[in-house]
């Protein structure tokens, strides 16, 4: 008589189903609600705003290789956190800087899901007119909820879900490019105002504007590493899918931002500082095949919109999960469903947290969950990996960085320049919420009797 087995997880996703997680997460209602932004940051805004795509991409696709190595290395629920705790030492330096990570990330994390929602708003509102901010809001949180039901299921029946929300957002995405390429207009897209690439202070500020945008973008080619625990053969599929996700998209964003801007003049629709972008894919379709056209291909980017919030809300669920199971973050959260086998009370937590930040101005949030970020995930996990290929150089590797380390000086070149281009408040608020988590950090462990106040064997 068989028994019954405790609550687990399992490996069920392959390279499609990893592939496409990432792919939706990725591309989601990024575009379709920051690409008036993008075409404001660089003297004065217009098409050399497209610089931000490629300098994004020239930090992104090094870090994506950090991420391969170190997912194909520990494929395990957590992601960076589980591998700051190992890159730092598991009983020293290892604890604070996974309690810090898990600390921003509790706040970053429902930023990001949040500009979703708001992006969702956006183009409800050009579907619904004009209607009552309360009724958009009853349609998140009613959207909040549908996220949910569908995540409170097993992971194999999820993979499923994963791949068809990936179909219907790669057929939006291919009916802007192809809609633009039909109509495609050189002198409406390369209408430069004066003065486009007057390399002064000026530029590099707009330059790193810009490129905070196309990072927030690109953020999602990593989720897969968050669910390592459910990846089939993880030493190939996480470092493929996150190689393929970052190349196919960096593809398609060009395209599509030089699809609207060939058709839809750049000033016309240039984000305004203190205003709520417009909705530039709508617009888009409307001024090519007319309002109903257009109407129907809204109901395809909230879809997108959807899948993007489905598949991060998945992945960023599993973080707290792992903290808790570890011992860093409050126990609740360490438990599985008895029968569907993933974290209920984690997914939760993020949903629910998710639905306020919706509430916050979208580039008060991008820039915010950015900020928080590049101190302790993007350049902490760059040290975690050298001191990985120092400390423990006979640890099974499936993948290794390209031409290491470059690439890792590369990223970190790259995140600082990013974070020193940001605004000064939010710089200081980053630097406080780091302080913040530092003393939370000491205080708790001086009440659970853990280093630095108990001495605890070392790492070997």
């Amino acid at each position: 008589m068989n028994q019954p087995t405790e609550p687990h997880l399992i490996r069920r996703f392959g390279l499609l189903q990893a592939t496409a997680l990432n792919i939706t997460n990725m591309i989601g209602i990024g575009p379709f609600i920051t690409i008036p932004a993008m075409m404001a940051t660089i003297n004065g805004g217009g098409p050399q705003c497209m610089l931000g795509w490629l300098a994004s991409l020239m930090i992104v696709l090094p870090d994506g290789l950090i991420w391969a190595e170190l997912g194909a290395a520990m494929p395990t629920s957590g992601g960076t956190y589980v591998w700051l705790r190992e890159g730092f030492g598991r009983e020293t330096w290892g604890r604070l800087m996974a309690f810090l990570f898990i600390w921003q990330f509790i706040v970053s994390a429902p930023m990001e899901i949040g500009t979703g929602f708001i992006g969702v708003k956006q183009y409800f509102g050009f579907l619904l007119g004009d209607v009552s901010a309360g009724m958009m809001n009853a349609i998140n949180v009613g959207l909040a909820l549908l996220v949910f039901i569908l995540l409170y299921r097993r992971i194999d029946s999820i993979g499923k879900i994963t791949v068809w929300l990936w179909i219907g957002t790669m057929i939006t995405v291919l009916g802007v490019i192809f809609s633009g390429a039909l109509h495609f207009d050189p002198k409406i897209a390369f209408a430069f105002p004066p003065k486009a690439f007057n390399f002064e202070i000026g530029f590099l500020s707009g330059l790193g504007a810009a490129t905070r945008i196309g990072i927030y973008d690109y953020l999602g080619y990593y989720d897969v590493c968050y669910i390592g625990e459910e990846v089939r053969d993880p030493g190939k599929v996480i470092p493929r899918s996150i190689v393929l996700s970052l190349l196919s998209v960096a593809v398609i964003y060009v395209a599509m931002n030089l699809s609207i801007i060939g058709v839809v003049p750049w000033k016309s629709f240039v984000a305004v500082p203190g205003q709520d972008s417009v909705a530039i894919g709508s617009i888009f379709m409307e001024k090519i095949w007319g309002t109903p056209v257009a109407k129907i291909f809204t109901f395809l980017i909230l879809w997108t919109a959807f899948g993007s919030i489905f598949t991060v809300t998945l992945g960023y669920s599993r973080v707290p999960y792992a903290a808790a199971r570890d011992g860093c973050f409050f126990q609740v959260f360490g438990r599985l469903h008895p029968t569907k086998d993933f974290p209920h009370l984690a997914l939760t937590l993020i949903v629910v947290l998710s639905v306020a930040c919706s509430f916050i101005p979208l580039g008060t949030l991008i820039d915010a969950l950015l900020a928080l970020r590049f101190l302790v995930q993007f350049i902490a996990q760059i040290g975690a990996v050298i001191l990985l290929r120092r400390t423990k150089p006979d640890m099974p590797r499936p993948f290794r960085i390209w031409l290491y380390p470059l690439p890792a000086l590369v990223a970190l070149g790259g995140w600082c320049f990013v974070f020193l281009t940001t605004d000064g408040k939010l710089q200081l608020g980053a630097l406080a919420a780091l302080a913040l988590g530092i003393a939370a950090f000491l205080i708790w462990s001086r009440i659970i009797g853990t280093w630095p106040f108990q001495r605890r064997p070392l790492d070997s």
